[in-house]
């Protein structure tokens, strides 16, 4: 699919600190992409290269083949909602919504009929006539998306837009915003530092860290196909298995970890001997009684060491050897959760394989 976007090697300093070093990320049109990553890896200043609030040093920004390099933000019809909501205080929420088709003078009738839709698509109807300081924050910031979103643009930019809102808000707002982008088709670009909001609502997933992106790729492949140790550190909890190659047969690995063996489906080449590192989400481990019998090649041994209860699952906390495992169990149980020496059962299907302290390896 041809790029909508593109950033083609965008170098940005701020006097020694290298903020953007040669990133390149190509956007298809109707795109939901995040950049996600911590503090100060050049997440933000990326998405100011394109809404034009900064420029690169090197490199060049395009939007459907035109190049943006200089053009002023109000000539880029590139939308940029904060997590400030950054909405005028004096202004009623129909004021606030109307302002840029105001500035157009854009007909009355026609002006009604957009900030209509804008208030109906973001559940505000009956509110046009309050002011900023007489709502809750879900509702001012459904009334920046709806701003941004009135002029017809065909590009969104989030800044970490949900970042002000409780936990259950912030859910309920991004399962909204995702539904009205996937109606719309706005290409989007999403920051956050947020794992959980990159994983539900984004079609692509731009890892970035110290000024590069680490790794692109769908959920999916983010969560369980990581390129290297740091993705599958940041992006959720992870257990890493640090383990020697015992034996190699076509489509599959035999590994020993604190002397007990795995085998391992894979089409990753590796050598007898060779020390590679699996990848195992929480998620992926079973636990179970050491009666019970179980899949060989499948199982580790360790002991319980402590537990969080969630509600919907029972996080475990297993000592294999000197290793602690996290284990997240959905199958809870009214009695409460287990104790002492259990059976650790991963499903294999899901293990991936880095090789060479980190690098990427498709399992």
């Amino acid at each position: 699919m041809d790029a909508y976007i593109e950033f083609k090697n965008v170098v940005k300093r701020f006097d020694d600190f290298v903020a953007l070093d040669h990133v390149s990320l190509q956007i298809p049109k109707g795109t939901f992409v995040t950049l996600l990553g911590p503090s100060g890896c050049g997440k933000t200043t990326l998405m100011r290269q394109l809404a034009g609030f900064s420029e690169p040093e090197e490199g060049d920004v395009l939007v459907n083949g035109r190049r943006m390099n200089g053009l002023p933000p109000f000539k880029r019809n590139t939308p940029l909602v904060f997590q400030e909501y950054a909405l005028f205080p004096h202004m009623t929420v129909y004021e606030n919504i109307s302002y840029g088709l105001k500035l157009k003078k854009t007909s009355k009738a026609e002006m009604d009929r957009r900030v209509g839709e804008m208030l109906e698509m973001f559940n505000l109807k009956g509110l046009e006539d309050r002011f900023p300081k007489q709502m809750s924050g879900g509702q001012q910031q459904r009334v920046a998306f709806a701003r941004a979103l009135v002029m017809g643009q065909e590009i969104l930019l989030l800044d970490e837009p949900l970042s002000n809102l409780d936990a259950k808000l912030r859910v309920e707002v991004r399962t909204e915003l995702r539904q009205i982008q996937q109606k719309l088709g706005i290409t989007t670009i999403y920051v956050t530092h947020d794992q959980d909001e990159a994983l539900s609502m984004s079609d692509v997933i731009a890892v970035m860290r110290s000024g590069r992106i680490e790794q692109i790729g769908s959920p999916w492949e983010i969560y369980f196909r990581p390129a290297n140790r740091f993705v599958a550190d940041f992006v959720g909890t992870v257990n890493f298995l640090e383990s020697t190659v015992t034996a190699v047969r076509s489509g599959q690995l035999t590994v020993s970890y604190h002397g007990m063996a795995l085998e391992v489906p894979t089409d990753v080449t590796a050598a007898v001997g060779e020390t590679i590192t699996l990848v195992v989400r929480p998620e992926c481990i079973r636990l179970s009684g050491l009666e019970e019998s179980t899949a060989e090649g499948t199982t580790l041994n360790g002991t319980i060491e402590n537990y969080s209860f969630l509600g919907r699952m029972i996080r475990y906390w297993v000592k294999v050897g000197q290793t602690e495992f996290v284990i997240d169990d959905a199958n809870v149980d009214l009695t409460g959760a287990r104790s002492g020496a259990v059976k650790l059962c991963l499903d294999t299907r899901k293990l991936h394989i880095l090789k060479d302290g980190g690098a990427h390896a498709d399992g």
